[in-house]
């Protein structure tokens, strides 16, 4: 295994895969490693769909259209899931208060599903694999991802995760300095401006001088580009659908 300093700090998101499987042995831990992530009061409010079965990877990646999907070993998605604690309330003939009408409910649930899947991505970078979080699993088209899944009600993706072994080495990408992401005490109260023009300078040198695909994008642009995209996105619609019917007060 990798000491924890490479795991950490040496991590980049990994597109290309061989045509290899995962050891069982190896997916185990990883699916350990997922079971051991601590969630809010222990609630546990997410589950983990492994997409092996590579007719539905490469179905999900005609919807999705991230190849990285179809080329991994093991495709895993990470769902909010308030629906096994309402079954076994049903069963016990116990009130469900519907916490996932609440913006805390289904944030609850999404910090849940992120922190197994950071689990996951540990565990896969300790064992020499690759992996690739892709949060476009949420919003290309969530009602037919839902339909593929076959999630009940009280289950929607969070997003997903590719895992295989590299077949490619990614330049690690640059992220923001600890001068303007670790504030001590209390958030900065000086202007931050110049650090992050700094960065984001940085951000484009490295997109026009990385292995692979180059770019002129910079940092700030790229994401408000990013922002208007994820704008048109109907989420609030999908969640009802799901039976999230969020109340705004």
């Amino acid at each position: 295994m990798k000491v924890i300093e490479d795991v950490l700090l040496k991590r980049t998101s990994v597109r290309r895969y061989e045509r290899e499987k995962i050891e069982p042995e190896k997916l185990d831990l990883i699916y350990r490693a997922i079971a051991s992530t601590p969630t809010s009061y222990n609630g546990q409010q997410y589950s983990v769909i492994a997409v092996e079965d590579q007719e539905k990877k490469e179905l999900l990646y005609e919807i999705i259209g991230q190849k990285q999907i179809k080329t991994s070993a093991v495709f895993l998605v990470f769902c909010v899931d308030f629906n096994k604690v309402s079954l076994l309330a049903k069963a016990k003939e116990l009130d469900f208060p519907r916490i996932q009408d609440k913006m805390d409910g289904v944030m609850i649930g999404l910090i849940d599903a992120a922190l197994a899947m950071q689990n996951a991505v540990v565990a896969a970078q300790s064992l020499g694999l690759g992996s690739c979080c892709i949060g476009y699993a949420r919003t290309a088209d969530p009602a037919r991802v839902a339909e593929v899944l076959q999630l009940p009600k009280g289950v929607f993706v969070a997003c997903g995760l590719s895992i295989g072994y590299p077949r490619e080495t990614p330049d690690l990408k640059p992220k923001q300095p600890l001068s303007v992401l670790i504030h001590k005490n209390h958030y900065r109260t000086d202007d931050m401006t110049e650090e992050l023009l700094t960065y984001d300078r940085l951000i484009c040198e490295y997109n026009g001088c990385r292995a692979g695909v180059k770019t002129d994008n910079d940092w700030c642009a790229h994401m408000l580009d990013y922002y208007r995209e994820a704008l048109k996105y109907d989420m609030e619609g999908y969640l009802k659908a799901q039976g999230f019917n969020l109340e705004y007060k």
